[in-house]
């Protein structure tokens, strides 16, 4: 195919534009048939001016911010969390702890804007449990309440913009990682014009964008040997979520025994003053809960777990997810701990390597994996040779179907389509290459 016809070029962007302003203004997450047309449209529009090498690296940027403002004047409604998010920022706003009580604690007694609309939005479930959400975000949703106490509109803006700017930072220091390593710096727009990047950050407002680019200035200044500094961002990075406290094991080979325990102790004591105006009695008790309820209660677009669990109903005739999630905590330790410390982690390229193949283990096995879990996948393969969670980020698209029931169900056989073609070029992409013999 001639991706660097002209035609061609301005095709994918009228149609990628189209598909954005669909999937922004028109169509909820329970019409899947429209939802997955449009995300193949931008998905293979993406794939088209990534390979178009007569676009100037700079057209492709402008053309990121482009799609991703055609989101900032939409409400999300491929998500509720947002409005949980509202709830907080109000809380925070009014000098309340967001991690003391769950909004059905206080729906009746709490006096912040938009209550009882945010209440009903947010669902159920986040209704039911207190945030878990880390000081960080908390920040951030404060600072976006505070800006906008009253319009619900007005503040999802907010809080896009804050997500735009991460992803401009992460693409501007994501390019310069990538220079260091030695590696095609346009690898960065696998990640800038990914769709369910575009689509879960800017229009569903998941902060891993947010995460990742403290992640990313850490790690942009960890190979400049600027430790103290790298520590500072790493930890605001895990204080906005906390899966990025998973990556810091892969730093020990390159620090070292005594510089390693320096870093860590750096970005621990961070981590915990982020906490400590949050801090009271019942914080730690409510907020490992909350993150409990992950493991043991939530089920979502698993593969390995789901296996687990048919097996579980044949010999025990129940649902084990309450002691598979006992041991999946462990077991998610020991594969890291195996990729960062008896795993070589130098050069950089294989530090990279091992935390992608660790953490997608850990997605693997999870009883939960969310679309926008995948960007963290995304983001680690673009200083990698592997290309499997680009196609992931467009197969994952298929959990999307189990909204378009009432009540809620999940279609097995797309979650084996996608897993099974997930699996099928990992492997394939784990095959060595074919030496070359020469006859002489």
């Amino acid at each position: 195919m001639n991706y660097s016809s002209k035609y061609f070029y301005f095709f994918a962007i009228i149609a990628t534009v189209l598909a954005y302003l669909d999937v922004a203004y028109t169509y909820p997450r329970d019409n899947f048939i429209a939802l997955f047309g449009c995300y193949t449209v931008a998905f293979f529009s993406f794939i088209a001016l990534y390979k178009n090498e007569s676009i100037t690296e700079k057209r492709l940027f402008y053309l990121g911010i482009l799609f991703r403002m055609l989101f900032l004047f939409g409400i999300p409604f491929w998500s509720q969390d947002f409005y949980r998010f509202i709830w907080d920022g109000n809380l925070v706003c009014q000098g309340f702890n967001p991690y003391l009580n769950t909004p059905d604690q206080i729906i009746n007694s709490t006096s912040i804007p938009n209550a009882q609309e945010l209440y009903n939005k947010m669902g159920v479930l986040s209704a039911a449990h207190y945030s878990n959400y880390p000081p960080i975000n908390q920040l951030l949703f404060g600072i976006s309440s505070y800006l906008s106490p009253n319009s619900i509109f007005c503040n999802a803006l907010i809080l896009k913009l804050i997500i735009l700017v991460s992803d401009i930072g992460i693409y501007h220091f994501g390019r310069k990682i990538l220079l260091h390593l030695h590696q095609n710096p346009k690898k960065i727009f696998l990640y800038f014009l990914n769709p369910l990047v575009i689509i879960e950050l800017t229009a569903n407002l998941h902060f891993e964008g947010v995460m990742l680019f403290l992640f990313t200035l850490g790690m942009y200044y960890f190979f400049k040997e600027k430790i103290v500094v790298a520590a500072l961002f790493i930890a605001l990075s895990i204080a906005t979520k906390l899966l990025t406290l998973l990556l810091l094991p892969f730093l020990f080979h390159q620090l070292g025994l005594k510089k390693s325990s320096y870093f860590y102790s750096v970005v621990l004591s961070i981590v915990l003053l982020t906490f400590l105006p949050l801090y009271s009695a019942e914080l730690v008790s409510n907020y490992s809960k909350t993150i409990g309820l992950w493991f043991t209660n939530f089920e979502f677009n698993a593969s390995l777990y789901y296996i687990v669990r048919e097996i579980g109903f044949y010999v025990k005739g129940y649902n084990i997810i309450q002691t598979v999630g006992k041991y999946t905590p462990f077991v998610t330790l020991l594969v890291f701990l195996y990729f960062a410390v008896f795993k070589k982690n130098k050069p950089a390229i294989h530090l990279f390597s091992n935390a992608l193949f660790a953490l997608s283990i850990y997605f693997f096995i999870s009883t939960t994996v969310h679309p926008w879990y995948i960007i963290n996948v995304v983001f680690l393969s673009l200083f990698t040779r592997f290309k499997f969670p680009i196609s992931w980020s467009y197969l994952v698209i298929l959990s999307y179907f189990a909204y378009s029931n009432t009540p809620f169900k999940e279609n097995y056989i797309l979650l084996l389509i996608e897993y099974g073609l997930v699996f099928t070029i990992l492997f394939y992409e784990l095959i060595p290459p074919r030496k070359i013999i020469s006859n002489g």
